[in-house]
């Protein structure tokens, strides 16, 4: 992937990093009977787009539904008994205060979970059943963290963090120790990346033991804060980060994380988006996979930029927890970048039978028809005429233009 689509590559740095394979080992032994081995699946479409194999490890089918809770338990199940007995607290939108909440849980510890009020409801209810008392509090997570931070000062729970610690990136590692296992022929790891913790462990595990094997970094295009803080040699927070993928939208690196993505981490790519959701289609039609945003990134770098993968490749799908209306949007969202969904707007003659008409041009092209709104008294509109607004399926971009053609050639006229 060029430097036009968001890639940055480097010098790997031989220094000291905080956190070594064998602490990403005994965190192995610390999850074993409790983290599962996801499945390792190969995909028949990306391998084709690639050219070589193309496998997704599974971790959204990981215990709470996401790779959240190997971090989270390996740094609860390190804290003394008197730290134990204090409890803990963590703030997070969903995947961390799930995998926090069953890491506690499991461990035997009370635990506090702050939630943004905003959170989606499957998400803090999930959160609940898992153990946790569940605060409500804040319109953004910046908000949410600030109060249990706050809240870990007046109680001495310990804070949990989501990626900057390094018993959580250690946890994070043993996907890695995971996919050497599975798949040893393994030459590219595409993984997504916020605050860095799931990529930095991987990174120590894998390039101790295969220092060939190329790690690739995948940040929303909104929300990347890995490329700038790795030009300026340190974090650096973002002013506003946006992006779908809750999951990676992440404003600044972890301290921790940083510095072994910068050390050991060949590239940092971005992805839009439209990429995003996209990926997130492929992965529920194709791989029959139900995957979050994050979850879908390293997916939508392989279709933005399939050349530039030297097989074989693992792309880690980080995890499945996707609110559903918020999936309906996306996967509407991601036909419309696919060229499977179009939306139009035209004006007609207001007469008996001109929308039977107009929906008989459709039928002649075969276009599925979602949705049609019919205004026929609205200010802008001359007495004589009516306003349409269609949402069509389609089968791809070939097929929206052909649409647009026969539509054109029966003399009706798209409005912008």
């Amino acid at each position: 992937m060029s430097a036009a689509s968001g890639r940055t590559e480097r010098t790997l740095s031989r220094e000291p990093l905080g956190v070594t394979v064998e602490d990403v080992r005994a965190a192995h032994r610390t999850l074993r009977g409790v983290a599962r081995m996801t499945a390792l699946e190969g995909s028949r479409h990306l391998s084709a787009l690639v050219g070589s194999p193309v496998s997704l490890k599974c971790e959204n089918l990981q215990r709470t539904g996401s790779f959240k809770v190997r971090g989270a338990y390996v740094r609860i199940a390190g804290l003394t008994p008197a730290e134990r007995a204090a409890g803990v607290v963590a703030a997070s939108a969903g995947n961390h205060a799930q995998g926090v909440a069953l890491a506690a849980s499991l461990l035997g510890v009370r635990s506090t979970v702050f939630m943004p009020s905003g959170a989606p409801l499957p998400k803090v209810a999930a959160t609940r059943e898992y153990g946790a008392d569940v605060v409500m509090h804040g319109q953004v997570v910046d908000e949410t963290l600030q109060a249990a931070q706050q809240h870990a000062q007046e109680t001495g729970a310990v804070f949990i963090h989501p990626f900057d610690h390094p018993d959580v990136v250690a946890g994070q590692g043993t996907v890695g120790l995971e996919i050497l296992e599975q798949c040893p022929e393994v030459h590219t790891i595409v993984v997504g990346v916020g605050g860095g913790g799931l990529m930095a462990g991987i990174a120590v595990a894998v390039k101790a033991l295969r220092p060939d094997v190329r790690l690739v970094g995948v940040q929303a295009a909104g929300s990347a804060s890995y490329p700038p803080s790795l030009a300026a040699g340190r974090p650096v927070a973002l002013d506003a980060p946006s992006t779908m993928a809750d999951g990676i939208k992440v404003g600044r690196p972890g301290d921790v994380p940083f510095k072994i993505v910068g050390g050991l981490v060949d590239d940092i790519c971005t992805v839009s988006e439209d990429e995003l959701s996209s990926a997130l289609l492929l992965c529920l039609e194709r791989a029959k996979l139900v995957v979050e945003p994050a979850g879908a990134s390293p997916v939508a770098a392989l279709l933005s930029s399939p050349e530039t993968f030297e097989g074989p490749v693992v792309a880690v799908l980080s995890g499945g927890n996707v609110d559903p209306l918020l999936l309906q949007r996306i996967l509407r969202h991601g036909m419309a970048a696919a060229g499977r969904y179009l939306s139009l707007r035209l004006r007609l003659t207001d007469r008996p039978g001109a929308l039977a008409s107009l929906l008989g041009v459709l039928s002649v092209v075969d276009a599925n028809i979602l949705d049609v709104g019919h205004v026929r008294t609205d200010p802008r509109l001359r007495l004589t005429e009516a306003e349409v607004e269609l949402h069509l399926e389609t089968k791809g971009a070939e097929h929206c233009a052909e649409v647009r053609t026969a539509l054109s050639e029966a003399g009706y006229t798209l409005m912008p």
